[in-house]
């Protein structure tokens, strides 16, 4: 079993021309709602891209109103258990997508600011039956700090996708075993602990300093780098057509972790994990995205 701790949002995505300026008003051309947040959009990746179903348990706080009710029914209908239905507004993230498929996005925590270390204490038991757990930074902090910690102590593989970069702490890097930031977020997280960026081995060194095991930068269109001690794999992306690329990188660790559940080598999971978040590029939205199993073994012809 795969275990995720983290946010559930209501994605509210705007099509425009291109980004909006500070102090400019844009009319949008298309709106639309995607269920969402990066904890979820992780899970629903796991649970679309395993072999078997129920793999893996999400421990996520939802709100009791219409938002909330629609990412319940998508949970349920995948078999998705961990859910926690708390007395809040659901979270939300207000997404700019461009004709290029580029996004921006602010999000509104909502119900995620409830998932706190007393709720993750009581599903302690059950998270950890689970061999990986991934995290992120869309709940409280301390609340991802204690997953990391405790699935650590217990000998079990801890992902963390360091997103947002504000309000992480170094603490954290003494419990990751594998660090998945993108091109912006390396050098966020560099220039945050270290001063500058350098290059991406310098901030892999930097971050293994604090304990981080082995980082995997995720460059969008520019494929991937792994870096592991002295090793060094690069993943060159695949080409296709984007139009969206909402969730590319949580489709990303989603499969990267489906595949090394199943026993996969690293080069093997990387590439399964890149033509995964390749072939969500290409559909609109976040878990709408979100490719099948056998898509993505057609699309590697395997």
């Amino acid at each position: 079993m795969i275990a995720v701790v983290g946010s559930s949002n209501m994605d509210v995505v705007l099509t425009v021309e291109r980004f909006t300026l500070p102090g400019e008003t844009q009319k949008a051309q298309k709106l639309e709602f995607f269920p969402g947040g990066k904890g979820s959009n992780q899970a629903v990746s796991i649970a679309k891209l395993s072999k078997k179903n129920s793999n893996v348990y999400f421990l996520t706080c939802i709100g009791n109103d219409s938002y909330g009710r629609i990412l319940k029914g998508q949970y349920d209908k995948l078999n998705i258990e961990g859910y926690v239905v708390v007395d809040d507004n659901n979270g939300l993230a207000f997404i700019e997508v461009t004709k290029k498929g580029e996004n921006r996005i602010v999000i509104y925590p909502g119900a995620n600011r409830n998932l706190t270390k007393e709720i993750i204490k009581k599903h302690e038991e059950k998270l950890l039956e689970a061999d990986y757990i991934l995290l992120q930074n869309e709940i409280p902090f301390e609340s991802t700090l204690y997953s990391a910690r405790i699935f650590s102590e217990n000998g079990k593989i801890v992902i963390f996708d360091p997103a947002p970069v504000s309000g992480i702490e170094k603490e954290i890097f003494q419990f990751v075993d594998f660090l998945t930031p993108n091109e912006e977020e390396i050098k966020l997280l560099t220039e945050k602990f270290f001063g500058e960026f350098v290059s991406y081995e310098d901030s892999y060194f930097k971050l293994k300093s604090l304990g981080v095991k082995k980082l995997i930068v995720k460059l969008g269109s520019k494929g991937v780098i792994y870096f592991e001690g002295d090793k060094r794999i690069e993943i060159p992306s695949f080409k296709v057509k984007a139009v969206d690329t909402t969730a590319a990188g949580d489709v990303f660790n989603g499969a990267f972790v489906v595949a090394l559940h199943e026993n996969l080598d690293i080069k093997k999971s990387l590439e399964f994990a890149s033509a995964a978040a390749a072939l969500s590029v290409t559909k609109k939205g976040a878990q709408n995205s979100i490719p099948s199993r056998k898509e993505v073994e057609n699309f590697l012809n395997i």
